[in-house]
């Protein structure tokens, strides 16, 4: 599915829940304590992508609001449904969120800083499971690690971003 090209609007200050990688399958456990904790009061889920099916989508919003974008191993029906970049606009701060896998060969973190940095204030992607709170060319780049495939990392990690008069990223482990 394209990028969508108008960025969704909202309100500051507003908390973002994001999470990307969660690889639940058709029949998915239950979120995970820690995850669920750390979403209950947040205003808005971003996820950027494998999330697998739409049952994980639902669990997701029985917690908050949720945008989302399709990952490389979402179901045929996500891949129809979500788009792979989203943008939004938080007050005066614009963002981007994609997966960022399949890009011509780059790794997520180049595929991210092509298609978002120097273009938005803050770039969200997902797909290596690696954690990441950085910048570049004056854009916050942040994934947030995936909270069920830890893969190379010591542990899960999902993030939290406050955006009122800067954006705040922080990533959280369990």
């Amino acid at each position: 599915m394209p990028a969508s090209e108008d960025p969704e609007v909202f309100a500051t200050p507003i908390v973002l829940g994001v999470v990307a990688d969660t690889h639940l399958t058709a029949k998915p456990r239950p979120l995970l304590e820690p995850l669920v904790e750390g979403l209950r009061n947040v205003d808005l889920i971003l996820h950027a992508g494998d999330i697998n099916t739409p049952e994980v989508l639902r669990l997701f919003e029985a917690l908050a609001p949720v945008r989302a974008v399709v990952g490389n191993n979402d179901v045929a029906e996500l891949q129809c449904t979500l788009p792979r970049v989203r943008r939004f606009q938080f007050g005066r701060f614009s963002a981007g969120l994609m997966h960022g896998h399949d890009v011509d060969g780059l790794t997520a973190h180049q595929a991210v800083v092509r298609e978002l940095a120097g273009k938005v204030d803050l770039a969200i992607f997902g797909h290596s499971h690696r954690s990441l709170r950085g910048s570049e060319h004056g854009t916050v780049l942040f994934n947030p690690g995936s909270p069920t495939q830890r893969r190379w990392e010591p542990r899960a990690s999902f993030g939290i971003i406050r955006i009122d008069d800067s954006v705040h990223p922080e990533l959280r482990f369990f």
